[in-house]
């Protein structure tokens, strides 16, 4: 077969293809904390949809604008396809060599409009503008759209795919948004997080969930950043006892973790739940390297945003005195989502043959029993 002569291969989905060959986390034995919710996922909390558009196209040796390609979309939506109101929300850049667009206006405003967006580094703008494309074509007449600055992140594929060849185009874009939905969603190699690595085995997209305090807290993660020596699992050294196979010399690569909750939590309490987002990726053993761009942003559908123009309007809001168990959540679910991730992802091979394996789950078994941490089935 001529190379990149591959058929172009896109997979648009908000559930797993087929869930009884994709063993998560839990199916492994690896021990979590806290309680998940039914889906285990980011779906868990009441009108948050999913879609994504894979693309995997060609083989061999790197040709600019052709390939080998290794890309795509992730598309979340807080309320759903069909409801555009806004959510309160929050950001938090543990490391800032990355990029999430809206984010000043999110700090100014305290409110998200609209889907967000996950994508490779460079496809950055032909998601955000697509996203406004999409609502301009959506939006009721009566309710017409008059800006938007939506809010769109990225991590590296460049190891893997052809990312200055821009494959990435605006009807990728608009399959991951009409393709939205809830219940499972698919994780590994999809989506945004198809040409991702992580802690050098190949990663992707992740998610995970809690309960807690009769609210839910829902997590997904675009996993790309570490170390192999660095990684732990559920405490356990993984990395160093599967050492073989490793090829990065320093860190490189980001983490974008997205965190949906129907808690009652206004700006700046959203903040602080995206702050914790950072101890869960500790517990993976990442030092946020300054080469990764590790960025979390949290949204709450708990109130309706925003209050009618004119008047004041009615606002819930939890305690702080009570988020101990929410920000436990989102350290739990973040944690989880990430393992999810690495769990889900199966062996790539992309541009210039570079080849990336995946976390073989026999040896992660025999690793966690060895310490005392298998959870048997």
């Amino acid at each position: 077969m001529p190379r990149f002569a591959l058929a172009l291969l896109v997979l648009i989905s908000g559930a797993v293809l087929s869930a009884a060959d994709s063993p998560r986390a839990r199916d492994l034995g690896v021990p979590f904390d806290g309680r998940p919710g039914p889906l285990n996922a980011i779906t868990d909390v009441a009108g948050v949809e999913v879609g994504q558009t894979t693309l995997i196209r060609g083989e061999g040796l790197l040709v600019v604008g052709q390939g080998p390609v290794r890309t795509g979309v992730t598309a979340i939506f807080p309320r759903g396809q069909r409801n555009d109101a806004a959510v309160f929300a929050g950001w938090f850049s543990l490391n800032g060599n990355g990029e999430m667009t809206g984010t000043t206006w999110l700090d100014e405003a305290g409110i998200l409009e609209g889907p967000i967006g996950l994508t490779n580094t460079h496809s950055v703008g032909v998601v955000r503008d697509a996203i406004i494309q999409w609502q301009v074509a959506h939006r009721p007449k009566e309710n017409k759209i008059w800006w938007s600055l939506p809010v769109v992140a990225e991590t590296w594929d460049g190891w893997l795919n052809d990312l200055n060849g821009f494959h990435v185009k605006p009807e990728h874009v608009f399959a991951a948004l009409d393709g939205a939905k809830g219940g499972p969603v698919e994780e590994g190699s999809v989506g945004g997080g198809t040409g991702m690595i992580c802690h050098e085995f190949k990663g992707g997209i992740g998610t995970a969930s809690r309960v807690t305090h009769g609210y839910t807290v829902g997590v997904l993660v675009q996993a790309n950043y570490g170390l192999r020596r660095q990684l732990r699992i559920a405490g356990v050294p993984v990395g160093r006892e599967l050492h073989e196979g490793a090829f990065r010399p320093d860190e490189d690569g980001s983490i974008i973790v997205v965190i949906a909750t129907d808690a009652p939590l206004v700006p700046h309490q959203l903040k602080r739940l995206a702050r914790r987002a950072s101890l869960g990726l500790g517990r993976m053993g990442s030092i946020s390297g300054d080469g990764s761009g590790d960025i979390f942003l949290a949204f709450s559908t708990a109130n309706p945003v925003p209050a009618e123009r004119g008047r004041a309007g009615t606002v819930q809001m939890m305690n702080t005195e009570d988020l101990g168990p929410v920000f436990a959540g989102v350290v739990e679910a973040t944690e989880e989502a990430i393992v999810n991730a690495l769990v889900a992802a199966r062996d790539m091979t992309g541009a210039d043959g570079h080849a990336v394996k995946a976390l073989p789950h026999d040896k992660l078994r025999e690793v966690l029993k060895k310490y005392g941490r298998l959870v048997e089935k």
